[in-house]
């Protein structure tokens, strides 16, 4: 696995934003892409070590289009010069919640976990609930000391406690917000030894798996919206 090509590939892509530039280095985009899919496959084998909910997919399948939609977007630039995934029971799909990686040059690269979007109002209640109702669970996910070394759960959230919940719940602050998510960055130069990195990222999502499995219970049998 060559990592350094795919960095190559995102760096040159970044600094050449545009179709032509794209189409014209085509094989390139192939050959980085490859690379990062035979990433994605053995990483998946070492996060398979402890959950084989995953080892199903395929990596061409987990992966999301570089195209951005820039219909409402002051950025006009046509590719986001990064490789992403999402590796769940469920491939790419945003529930049940799995683990993230996203390779972008420039140190912006993470590894991810929990449930980013919040535009599933039924996601967000059905998690709040089980939050209200296993409350104690949660403490003990969040402050458990391997978690708290690397990980802060983030995500979009409102002013005040919503309508229906108690203002004083012991977990009042997490029943604001809308998405419950943890990332983890990483520098470019970690990037350099794939095995080592995988060795690393693994671990990482080892350590996230219980959050991961604690939002997957809360969700269960969520349905996605149809379009």
């Amino acid at each position: 696995m060559n990592t350094q090509l795919i960095i190559d590939y995102l760096s040159a892509l970044g600094m050449n934003n545009n179709r032509e530039w794209y189409h014209a280095n085509k094989e390139d985009y192939k050959k980085a892409n490859a690379e990062f899919e035979g990433l994605l496959q053995a990483l998946m084998l070492e996060i398979g070590k402890f959950d084989s909910s995953i080892l199903h997919n395929n990596p061409k399948d987990l992966t999301f289009k570089m195209v951005r939609d820039t219909r409402f977007s002051h950025d006009k630039s046509p590719y986001n010069p990064a490789f992403r995934a999402h590796i769940s029971a469920k491939g790419k799909l945003p529930v049940p919640v799995g683990y993230y990686l996203m390779i972008k040059p420039g140190n912006q690269s993470f590894l991810g976990g929990g449930l980013f979007a919040d535009m599933f109002k039924d996601a967000t209640t059905m998690i709040r609930d089980y939050i209200v109702q296993n409350g104690e669970e949660w403490e003990r996910i969040i402050h458990e000391p391997e978690f708290k070394k690397y990980f802060t759960v983030r995500g979009t959230a409102l002013k005040n406690v919503p309508a229906g919940y108690e203002k004083g719940h012991r977990q009042a602050e997490f029943l604001k917000f809308k998405s419950w998510y943890l990332e983890y960055s990483l520098k470019d130069e970690e990037l350099n030894d794939a095995e080592a990195f995988l060795a690393r990222a693994a671990e990482l999502f080892r350590i996230m798996k219980p959050f991961n499995d604690y939002l997957n219970r809360a969700l269960v049998g969520f349905q996605m919206p149809t379009r």
